[in-house]
């Protein structure tokens, strides 16, 4: 079995001092994994449960990289529609490489519509974006030149490199218990990531729904 840290990037008394403290110490404690928050936006209803100052978690991940040697980094969950699909697939590969292959990327699909309005992204679509963007991103980190046409996303003859450390790709978490988020892992994912859920409900329901 392997235990994991949710890093708390944000609230008051949250800095960089804090988060590099933190981060060592589940490293030197013998924890396997540390994974943060996204937002980028903070708007009302984010504000409401993700209160300011917050780091936004590519850039911290990228730090946090350099002040370990052996603990897994990973979003907990990105947002994927909030950023453009090539700078998700860039800055991640980017990360698992400095990071000799230590990266998860842990995807979700958000649900703070200020936030969304605030980015300019429609929220209706957030799960069909998410689907052509994770096609994408596997391309991206699999191909030397890569393409893509979808309805959300287009791009023609991309070169990728640096490909990322870990082979094929980093893993790829999928955040959330709906029975939408399963589809989601089973076309798109390496495993499994619902958030907040009870243990029964994981043992009786998640995992037999999940088999189906």
């Amino acid at each position: 079995m392997k235990v994991g840290v949710n890093l708390i990037n944000f609230g008051p008394g949250v800095n960089p001092e804090y988060l590099k403290r933190w981060v060592q110490l589940s490293e030197n404690l013998g924890y396997h994994l540390i994974m943060t928050s996204d937002h980028i936006g903070i708007t009302p209803d984010v504000q409401s449960r993700y209160p300011a100052p917050f780091y936004e978690p590519i850039s911290l991940l990228g730090w946090l990289a350099g002040t370990t040697t052996e603990i897994e980094i990973g979003t907990t969950v990105m947002i994927v529609p909030y950023r453009n699909v090539l700078e998700i697939a860039r800055s991640c590969a980017n990360i698992d490489q400095l990071s000799g292959g230590r990266f998860i990327l842990g995807v979700g699909i958000g649900w703070a519509q200020q936030e969304f309005q605030a980015l300019g992204v429609s929220f209706k679509s957030r799960g069909a974006i998410t689907n052509e963007y994770l096609e994408a991103i596997k391309l991206l980190w699999t191909q030397d030149v890569a393409s893509y046409q979808g309805k959300f996303v287009s791009f023609e003859n991309v070169h990728t490199e640096p490909r990322p450390a870990r082979s094929p790709h980093p893993p790829i978490w999928v955040g959330g218990p709906s029975d939408a988020a399963m589809r989601r892992t089973v076309l798109y994912g390496d495993a499994w990531h619902p958030i907040r859920i009870r243990m029964d409900w994981f043992r009786d329901t998640g995992i037999p729904r999940l088999k189906e």
